[in-house]
């Protein structure tokens, strides 16, 4: 009676490793126990616990909701579970003032280690050994519980790839390759590390503002229980619910790419902080992300980058002798950046968040050798959205008529045409639109460069990444 995957640990690994695009596996968790965690379940096993939501209202705007936009409360998985049924409001506690039918609410970010902490006995429920990862267990997860209309704002992770089980109700993922980052007007405000977000609100584009937003590629699917999504490395997602309530586990894994990403995040914070903390504390705005719990000190941010660049080189060291993985020394100095999220927010220890390095890295496998990918009912593609079907964003079409998202009809993994898209490389910064004169042009009469103007120029992705290599080429030297 021992479940059957379609795939063993060593073929699934060498997936995850090798593919870049996203896709679903399917049948790979049948015997997880970890499947029966809804709602009510972990309602039951934090036994009445307290845990942060972070509320939205389900008005869509051209703006994203960014969580510096959000309310926040504190409340148990019971009063969550009252509130989302519509329950009396002296049964849902704090949600009490927020309206069911007018906001969302979501338990986002949830480190497993941290909130079951005193019940460690349930990481064994999540599995990620039959995906190629022996050891790494619910003690390396997240998760995440959210009502209708929950969110995530469209932003790409700058460290590893992400593997993502749907529990518990649907979730539609809206996700764009990372050859589409110009197109996304990517940005650092609000800042938080290793989250690059864009300006666009993927689910209703303000295409007079973003206009090179006609020129993405969207790849949308809805993610069903039992299901596991693959989104590689730097490919950008907007994620949100859409069943009553939704229950997701995740994991990110790694990658050796990852060290040089640090390098660049260690500068981008430097950058930030050093910029915002010098601004006159009254006119400051609301730029730093909540789970960033404060602004670190300059010389605290230069510890971090030489901390980072050291670490760059002594895995670029163990490449060329061949070694398995960093001492331990060089993954506890990597310790604050190993995990998705700051660490001292997560409270995830060392032994929970450890480097995975040339073990998990696409260097194991020899890519000449790695056999055609097994698409098929267990491996599912998910490929480009169809303009043609677009139905999404309809406000936005009656504003402009320029090609927007949608997910096919036919199904959760209909079959999607590939548009080829016209490549349009920009780095320049877009101009608020009540500074602009009736042609499009600049009002220099009305032109007030900000703060955040500054930065989002200084730390653009791909002014980052030059500015890092320059950095590692004079350390190297």
């Amino acid at each position: 009676g021992e479940d059957v995957k379609p795939f063993t640990p060593e073929k699934t690994k060498e997936i995850v490793m090798s593919l870049q695009q996203p896709a679903v596996f399917c049948n790979m968790v049948n015997d997880w126990p970890a499947l029966e965690w809804n709602a009510k379940y972990l309602s039951t096993l934090l036994d009445g616990k307290p845990i942060q939501f972070r509320l939205g209202l389900k008005t869509v705007d051209l703006v994203p909701q960014f969580e510096t936009r959000c309310s926040y409360v504190k409340a148990t998985l019971e009063e969550f579970l009252a509130w989302s049924c519509g329950q009396p409001s002296c049964l849902s506690g704090p949600f009490s003032c927020y309206e069911n039918s007018k906001y969302w609410a979501y338990a986002d970010y949830k480190y497993i280690a941290r909130i079951f902490e005193n019940k460690p006995e349930i990481f064994q429920d999540v599995r990620w050994s039959d995906f190629g990862f022996p050891g790494r267990s619910g003690k390396e997860s997240t998760l995440w519980i959210g009502s209708e209309g929950a969110n995530t704002p469209c932003h790409l992770d700058s460290y590893g790839c992400n593997l993502v089980l749907q529990v518990q109700g649907r979730k539609r993922w809206h996700l764009f390759p990372p050859g589409d980052t110009s197109f996304l007007y990517p940005t650092r405000i609000p800042y938080e590390e290793s989250s690059i977000f864009s300006k666009v609100n993927v689910a209703n584009p303000d295409l007079k503002r973003f206009p090179k937003f006609r020129n993405t590629t969207a790849h949308v699917v809805t993610l069903s229980p039992g299901q596991v999504l693959l989104v590689p490395r730097h490919w950008w997602h907007y994620v949100e619910s859409i069943d009553p309530i939704t229950v997701s586990i995740n994991s990110w894994i790694e990658l050796d790419a990852d060290h040089e990403a640090r390098v660049e995040e260690a500068i981008t914070r430097m950058l930030v902080c050093a910029i915002k903390s010098a601004e006159n504390p009254s006119d400051g705005d609301l730029w730093l992300n909540p789970t960033e719990v404060e602004a670190t000190s300059h010389e605290i941010n230069l510890q971090y980058l030489n901390k980072a660049v050291s670490a760059y080189f002594k895995c670029q060291k163990g490449s060329v002798s061949e070694q398995a993985r960093p001492s331990s020394t060089g993954a506890e100095q990597m310790m604050s950046a190993s995990c998705k999220r700051k660490k001292r927010e997560a409270g995830c220890e060392p032994e929970g968040c450890r480097l995975l390095t040339h073990e998990f890295g696409l260097s194991t496998f020899k890519v000449e050798k790695l056999q055609k990918i097994p698409f098929g009912p267990h491996l599912i593609q998910v490929l480009p959205q169809s303009q043609e079907t677009s139905s999404m964003g309809a406000v936005a079409a009656e504003r402009d008529s320029g090609d927007l998202l949608h997910e096919n009809k036919g199904g959760h993994f209909g079959e999607l045409h590939h548009t080829r898209k016209r490549l349009v490389m920009s780095t320049d910064c877009e101009m608020p639109a009540h500074q602009m004169d009736s042609d499009g042009s600049p009002n220099a009469s009305q032109t007030a460069l900000s703060t955040n103007d500054l930065l989002d120029c200084l730390v653009n992705p791909h002014v980052i990444s030059l500015v890092a290599r320059l950095l590692l080429e004079r350390t190297r030297v």
